[in-house]
């Protein structure tokens, strides 16, 4: 199997799946999707040559959906891990390399939200990889999230704080792994999707095949209708009809504190702010209720987000089945 893996990080309505689904087409690239893998599992079962662990790190696998759908052979995984020391690492290399292997195809790649924050991670365990970060107009993606979820706990506060967050990490891990790590902006990849595609082959070291346009290695994605929370696509298209359309769903006020809070990093990557003409009251609202609140918002998200990486971050009882011995027909239809 090449020792090249591919890695796409980013926040929730970025553009993750698409790219997924572009890479997931090349001949040579088996993508799984929303693993989740590092958050979920990674150091969470405690030592894995203990065999209590092991057990309840499987059992916990067996159950998880996403996994479920790859439907991994666990007796062979099992047998393999036993030979010689266990480990996450380990574990996880066996899983993709399954899924590779069912695909006939000899690399494989992850799609998982959030992979950025396990950079040092990923490299110490295969230092050949590449992870591409998917970045999005905060002020789209939060509009996107608002029109796919209609409630976001902590609101435009937390919104304009993962956003923030997750580029701040990735421009950390573009200082300390140059040529490994890249920004991948979600707008270019839809305007001109065939010369980011090339320049994104040449970066991770295959030859571009045009049948990645067809996205047809990730039917589900490709048959759903597009790129877009705001409306359907045709199946198989990719369209720029999302860029923008914050304004139509985003107040001026939310607009404001997502500028105020991420303009240097938006700038930087080449997000104009608007130049907004609020009233007198509503430039009273903004700076004396929404400005502070969305703020505090923002940092309690961080504080919950520094909590849960210390503590680990269970897997929510929604992407768990009980029954274990459920078809795999059952499972694909959840």
């Amino acid at each position: 199997m090449d020792s090249r893996p591919i890695f796409i990080g980013g926040v929730e309505r970025s553009g993750t799946s698409l790219l997924y689904a572009l890479l997931a087409s090349h001949p040579n690239i088996a993508m799984t999707r929303r693993t989740n893998l590092w958050p979920f599992f990674y150091q969470q079962f405690g030592d894995l040559n203990k065999r209590e662990n092991l057990d309840r790190c499987l059992s916990m696998m067996k159950q998880y959906r996403r996994l479920r759908i790859m439907n991994p052979d666990y007796e062979r995984i099992e047998q393999q891990l036993r030979q010689g020391s266990a480990d996450y690492i380990k574990l996880f290399t066996l899983i993709w390399d399954q899924y590779a292997e069912k695909l006939g195809k000899p690399r494989w790649g992850d799609k998982s939200l959030n992979t950025e924050r396990y950079a040092d991670v990923i490299f110490k365990a295969y230092p050949d990889a590449r992870i591409l970060h998917i970045v999005r107009d905060p002020r789209d993606r939060y509009a996107s999230a608002l029109k796919r979820w209609k409630v976001i706990r902590g609101g435009v506060g937390s919104g304009a704080g993962m956003w923030l967050e997750s580029v701040r990490v990735g421009y950390r891990n573009m200082r300390k792994y140059p040529g490994q790590y890249r920004f991948v902006r979600y707008e270019s990849l839809a305007a001109e999707p065939e010369k980011l595609m090339r320049e994104i082959c040449d970066f991770i070291g295959e030859t571009y095949d045009p049948v990645m346009l067809s996205m047809r290695g990730a039917e589900a994605f490709r048959d759903d209708g597009g790129n877009s929370s705001f409306e359907q696509h045709e199946p198989g298209s990719i369209s720029t009809r999302s860029v923008g359309r914050y304004r139509k769903y985003l107040t001026p006020r939310w607009i404001a504190f997502i500028q105020a809070a991420a303009g240097r990093e938006m700038k930087a990557l080449d997000y104009p702010l608007d130049d907004l003409h609020l009233s007198a009251r509503e430039r009273l609202l903004f700076t004396s209720m929404d400005l502070p609140l969305n703020a505090a918002r923002l940092t309690a998200w961080r504080w919950r987000e520094a909590y849960l990486d210390r503590v680990g971050r269970p897997i929510p009882e929604s992407r768990l089945v009980t029954d274990v011995g459920a078809g795999q027909a059952e499972v694909m239809g959840l």
